[in-house]
């Protein structure tokens, strides 16, 4: 099974950050991984449709199960998810995951980890290399874009486009020292696009923008890395 972790630190109160993820209207403006997220009504436990964009175009649908667990004694919050597709365009099958809330003297440690299985045979697996990485990328994007949206007060919608402009100007910047460079010849061009590229993807985002590498992607304890009990009910 392919597995995912990601955790951010979110200077915010814990019943805001809870509120914001487990709220389907709000939870679909931050996470760039899900175009539609509709509840089931009177599903108990609560079950769901999401659709997510997997390329271009190409809209796939899914379901899923949920179930959140509150005032712990130590503060903690967490929420366990199973998930899967019978589109047979989708390459996750299957899947189960958890967010915790993890309040602390900083904030709070927002973390998720999932698994999931895929379709295809071989194919699928080899398909899953990039794919993976790209899943894990776009949830850590997303998680660094709720803790914009809840400590700086910069809306998804802004967050998104603050992205889009940053990606526009760095590779312009990159596009104008290649050209520049294009009249000493074509090797000239090429190291200096080479160069350019590198130099664009070392500066850091602007504090204004959602960055997936100020997230962590490995688990620092055990704590973090064992799924809840609550999964063992859905």
């Amino acid at each position: 099974m392919a597995v995912i972790y990601v955790e951010t630190l979110i200077d915010a109160p814990v019943e805001r950050v809870w509120r914001t993820t487990q709220d389907p209207g709000t939870h679909r403006r931050w996470d760039l991984r899900f175009g539609r997220i509709d509840p089931v009504p009177g599903s108990s436990p609560a079950r769901f449709r999401y659709e997510t964009i997997m390329l271009p175009g190409v809209r796939v649908g899914g379901y899923g199960v949920h179930a959140g667990e509150r005032g712990r004694p130590d503060g903690t919050r967490t929420s366990a998810l199973r998930f899967g597709s019978d589109d047979p365009r989708s390459l996750i099958a299957a899947g189960s995951g958890y967010w915790r809330y993890v309040p602390g003297p900083g904030g709070v440690r927002f973390l998720t980890g999932y698994a999931y299985t895929t379709r295809w045979g071989r194919v699928g697996r080899l398909v899953d290399r990039p794919f993976g990485r790209a899943f894990g990328w776009a949830t850590a994007w997303s998680f660094d874009r709720l803790r914009l949206w809840l400590e700086r007060g910069v809306p998804p919608e802004r967050a998104r486009a603050n992205a889009v402009r940053e990606v526009a100007l760095r590779a312009l910047g990159v596009t104008a020292v290649g050209m520049l460079a294009a009249t000493a010849g074509p090797a000239a061009a090429a190291l200096a696009a080479l160069a350019g590229s590198a130099v664009a993807l070392a500066l850091p985002p602007h504090p204004h923008t959602p960055a997936a590498r100020r997230c962590r992607r490995r688990p620092p304890d055990r704590l973090a890395a064992r799924p809840p009990s609550l999964l063992e009910g859905l």
